[in-house]
């Protein structure tokens, strides 16, 4: 488990969850899939993430897993897992419905910080 209770996914899209729960969000882009992090802040984020410890990375399901694979291999830190934000998945899926969806992240969320 790491010194600071955060995560970090591919844009902040769970800025809403991580104030209902204490739980903080950082991400190397903003709230769009589309827009792509600079250098200088993927480089931002990784020493805040050496700094404070963070152990938690997860992929979002509408993301490319390119800056997080990039971010845990530079901080030694592990991908917790594939959270959904943007999308349900597929039918039978484990995120299937918004109930189904809440339940896969929180699972997903708290196996990864519990490492």
């Amino acid at each position: 488990r790491g010194d600071h209770l955060a995560a970090i996914t591919s844009h902040d899209a769970f800025g809403h969850f991580g104030d209902a729960y204490g739980l903080t969000f950082l991400a190397p882009s903003g709230y769009s899939t589309e827009s792509e992090p600079t250098a200088r802040g993927i480089a931002r984020l990784i020493g805040q993430i050496k700094r404070e410890n963070i152990r938690a990375l997860y992929i979002e399901n509408m993301s490319n897993p390119r800056v997080i694979e990039r971010i845990a291999s530079e901080t030694g830190a592990a991908v917790g897992g594939r959270l959904h934000a943007d999308a349900l998945s597929r039918a039978g899926g484990p995120a299937d419905s918004y109930e189904a969806m809440f339940k896969h992240n929180v699972a997903t969320l708290l196996a990864g910080l519990a490492r």
